[in-house]
C-alpha cells in the first residue's frame, strides 16, 4: 500500500498530478487526465462528481483504498479526496502498486494500453525529429 502513496508523492513533486475538485475538473474537461482517484472515505457528492468528470471520455476512475488523510499526508496536505493523473505511465504505476488487483484489472488494462500507445507515438516522433535532421537512410 506504501508504493502506491509514494507514486502519488512523486507525481506531486513532478508535477503530474491535479489535487483538489476545482483542478481535477478543469484538466479531465480538457482531456489531459488519465485517472482520476477518489479516497474511500469521500463524500458521496465527490465520488459522483469525479464519475461526471469522466463520464463519455475514456478517462479511468477510480475509489482506493486511501482515506482522505493519508492520501493528503503524502501531498502535504491535511486532506485530500479527489486527485487526478496527467501522465498515463505515473497512472499506470500507481494502479499496479495498489494492493488489491483484481478490482482494478480493468483499469489497469485501459491504461497499458495507453501506455503501449504513447511509446510508440514518442518512438516515431523522435525518429521523424532524426529524419529531419540528417536524412531518411535508405
Amino acid at each position: 500500500m506504501d508504493k502506491a502513496l509514494n507514486y502519488l508523492a512523486l507525481a506531486k513533486r513532478g508535477r503530474l498530478v491535479e489535487l483538489g475538485e476545482e483542478p481535477v475538473g478543469a484538466i479531465t474537461r480538457t482531456g489531459k487526465g488519465y485517472l482520476v482517484v477518489v479516497a474511500k472515505d469521500a463524500s458521496d457528492h465527490t465520488w459522483r462528481r469525479a464519475k461526471s468528470f469522466v463520464a463519455g471520455t475514456d478517462q479511468q476512475c477510480l475509489s482506493v483504498p486511501f482515506t482522505k488523510e493519508e492520501l493528503g499526508f503524502v501531498v502535504g496536505r491535511t486532506s485530500l479526496a479527489i486527485a487526478a493523473f496527467t501522465d498515463v505511465s505515473m497512472a499506470l504505476a500507481f494502479v499496479k502498486a495498489l494492493p488489491d488487483q483484481e478490482k482494478v484489472k480493468k483499469e489497469a488494462e485501459i491504461l497499458e494500453a495507453k501506455s503501449k500507445k504513447m511509446r510508440q507515438r514518442k518512438k516515431e516522433a523522435d525518429a521523424h525529429k532524426k529524419n529531419v535532421r540528417f536524412g531518411k537512410k535508405k
